[in-house]
């Protein structure tokens, strides 16, 4: 903010002020219909467009970042608000803010980049089915005594057996929202199909009750009370046992937020050629998610729909995304009554293209052509999303991500053995020769090309057993040019196959050690085991250090 603002003039503020309010009349509907659709009171999602909309513009790190409710929070708020009522959601989302803060303050933006792809793909697909699985009750206005349940498998039992109790003018409304919305880019570039929607079934569905038609078709009114006045601020009471209790489902809210605010930024830097500052951009949502539960709003990160909207309506600096909060309050200190008549399958209709929009069926297909272990990544991923819920999708896929990544990383880590002789001048550490260098009579070289780490360390272990079984060396040289770093399961299994050799009078020279590598030996206290003599800068060396060993032995 700041920074734009050392260089701003009228002209950037009139770009400003016209995406700021083109962008705030979008956010309208979806602020609503996110609210509703995450268990709470329409104008708790106003509330957090509004005074996450502010901060996250006003503190983020992008010059284009529009911050909000979004749907991938839906489910888990529902979540969270069905366990632990309104007071654990507020403390969930302080909390969340917390960690984003942190995650900020210690410059660990970069990392989450590194969440693997697959897992992205898989939970916000889920997270897209969730959502098109809870609106089909209001989408076509089915009666449905004792509620709907929880998951998802029995939530469609339910309206299977209830389907009989369509009602065909709320069926009729979410139609043609769903047909309105699609259309609407054909001929509308500026004003949203979501508004437009929410406008023309409203207005119909008004002068039908009128005409004593459409009776049967609920709206917002019907379910929610409406109230326009900004609400005081209220700090939860805290407890260890509730703090404890939403640890969880906190973590998951700070790294969806996380996750998507950063996905968000980084589309938008493709488009307007810049470089957002995803460490301050995870400030500004800590800060976000901490100020708005207090105020009554739910969890808010950067949304990549009203970001691209700010963007192709002509927005240029964060001053952009602070008119889309002001515009935002001035329809909800003025206007808001008015939501009582919009009907609730227009809105269902809303979040029907929000999900599809948002389940990226065709990046979904095509992941099929990846390795097979992506692909389970990402079915395991979707699935505990739809079945189960987002916090074990997502610590499941991580962990299983993880493990799939060492299996990798042990697989192109490979651990050769030497009999015969040396090529000198195929990259290696050895001085240049021009003939080969020929390894002495029971001397193995054992090369490992890659990290050693404790994916390679069995393996390791197993090849030299296997050796040992069919011949009978005297000296080992295990050759370590190639390995850029051991880990605390490489030493130790590097210091039992030195002991299991000393055992067998076998004796071990380390080759070509790297100073990383040979640092970590010296703190481990390697050199209790092996002399330092032992420890050779290049292969020429530790030959000649082996041949002078095996004269010693006759």
């Amino acid at each position: 903010m700041f920074s734009a603002l050392r260089t701003y003039d009228r002209r950037t503020f009139l770009s400003d002020l016209m995406a700021g309010i083109i962008v705030g009349i979008v956010a309208l509907p979806l602020a609503i219909a996110f609210g509703i659709a995450s268990g709470v009171t329409p104008e708790k999602g106003i509330i957090t467009a509004i005074i996450a909309g502010f901060l996250i513009s006003f503190f983020g790190g992008s010059k284009v970042q529009i911050g909000g409710p979004t749907g991938a929070f839906i489910v888990i708020i529902y979540g969270i608000i069905q366990q632990y009522g309104m007071s654990g959601l507020m403390i969930a989302t302080i909390m969340a803010g917390i960690f984003l803060l942190l995650l900020g303050f210690f410059r660990l933006g970069t990392i989450i980049k590194y969440i693997p792809y697959p897992i992205v793909v898989g939970f916000t697909s889920g997270i897209a089915l969730t959502i098109f699985t809870t609106q089909i009750k209001d989408l076509f206005g089915l009666t449905i005594e004792g509620g709907v349940p929880a998951d998802f498998i029995s939530k469609w039992g339910v309206y299977f057996m209830n389907f009989g109790s369509l009602d065909l003018w709320s069926t009729g409304v979410g139609v043609f929202s769903v047909i309105i919305i699609a259309l609407s880019p054909k001929f509308s570039k500026i004003i949203p199909g979501s508004l437009i929607a929410i406008v023309v079934m409203t207005l119909g569905v008004y002068l039908l009750k009128l005409n004593g038609m459409a009776l049967s078709v609920e709206t917002i009114g019907d379910r929610f009370s409406i109230n326009a006045q900004l609400p005081q601020a209220e700090v939860p009471a805290m407890d260890f046992a509730t703090i404890k209790g939403l640890i969880s489902p906190a973590i998951t809210i700070a790294v969806l937020g996380a996750i998507e605010s950063l996905l968000s930024a980084a589309v938008a830097d493709g488009v307007i050629g810049d470089k957002h500052n995803s460490n301050q951009e995870l400030i500004a949502q800590g800060i976000a998610n901490i100020v708005c539960p207090i105020f009554g709003g739910i969890p808010a990160t950067g949304a990549i729909a009203r970001t691209m909207t700010n963007i192709n309506n002509g927005g240029k600096t964060p001053v952009a995304g602070v008119i889309h909060a002001v515009v935002l309050l001035l329809i909800f200190l003025f206007l808001m009554p008015l939501a009582k008549f919009i009907p609730m399958s227009c809105l269902a209709g809303v979040l029907v293209i929000v999900s599809y929009n948002m389940s990226g069926w065709r990046t979904f297909r095509e992941m099929f052509n990846n390795p097979k272990s992506d692909v389970s990544v990402l079915l395991i991923t979707f699935f505990l999303t739809v079945i189960f819920d987002l916090t074990i999708a997502i610590e499941v896929g991580l962990v299983l991500a993880c493990l799939l990544c060492m299996r990798r990383m042990a697989e192109t880590t490979r651990v050769s053995v030497i009999t015969d002789e040396i090529d000198p001048n195929n990259d290696t550490d050895a001085t240049i020769h021009e003939e080969p260098l020929s390894v002495p009579e029971g001397v193995e070289v054992y090369e490992i090309n890659g990290p050693y780490f404790f994916g390679i360390a069995n393996k390791f272990e197993e090849i030299m057993a296997d050796t040992r079984r069919t011949k009978n060396p005297k000296i080992r040289i295990i050759r370590m040019r190639k390995v850029p770093f051991i880990d605390s399961t490489g030493l130790h299994n590097l210091e039992n196959l030195v002991t299991m050799s000393h055992r067998q009078n076998i004796r071990i020279i380390l080759s070509g050690v790297n100073d990383t590598v040979l640092n970590d030996l010296i703190k481990n206290h390697f050199e209790d085991l092996i002399k330092r003599e032992n420890i050779c800068a290049n292969i020429n060396i530790a030959l000649e250090r082996s041949r002078k060993f095996l004269d010693e032995l006759k």
